[in-house]
């Protein structure tokens, strides 16, 4: 059990989830997997052991690419599925793993031609939004 973790549900254990709660603190920080942990319950505890097993601990621990480029393809899905809930997390993991902001207008235009204009409308909206948010915590 990581020293962040506010839970000590017996679902988040073992050494794939410590692996995935690691990659997800670097990419999405310390608050976000707390609130997100802290959150689980009965019902929702499985899918979180799921997702950081299976989404954190083996896809993004691969060396294949680097995990600038692994948060900016995860951006493009999320803004071509119009997810902004998981889109808004996203960007500023992508923040987090050094895509600027110049590059995150450069994949939302894109998402706008080969997803459409309302999904990259909304995924500009969503960055619009965070980076308002983050320059008023500065």
């Amino acid at each position: 059990m990581t020293e962040h973790m506010k839970t000590t549900r017996p679902e988040f254990s073992g050494e794939l989830f410590e692996q995935g709660i690691a990659m997800r603190r670097t990419v999405t920080g310390d608050a976000y997997v707390d609130a997100s942990l802290g959150r689980a319950n009965d019902f929702t505890a499985d899918l979180q052991k799921l997702v950081t097993e299976t989404a954190w601990a083996m896809v993004w621990t691969r060396p294949g690419l680097e995990l600038k480029y692994r948060s900016m393809i995860t951006v493009a899905m999320l803004a071509a599925m119009d997810r902004s809930t998981e889109l808004k997390t996203h960007l500023r993991g992508a923040l987090n793993n050094g895509v600027t902001r110049a590059e995150i207008k450069e994949i939302l235009l894109q998402a706008c031609i080969y997803a459409g204009f309302p999904a990259g409308l909304e995924g500009f909206r969503v960055a619009g939004e965070l980076f308002r948010e983050i320059d008023a915590a500065a």
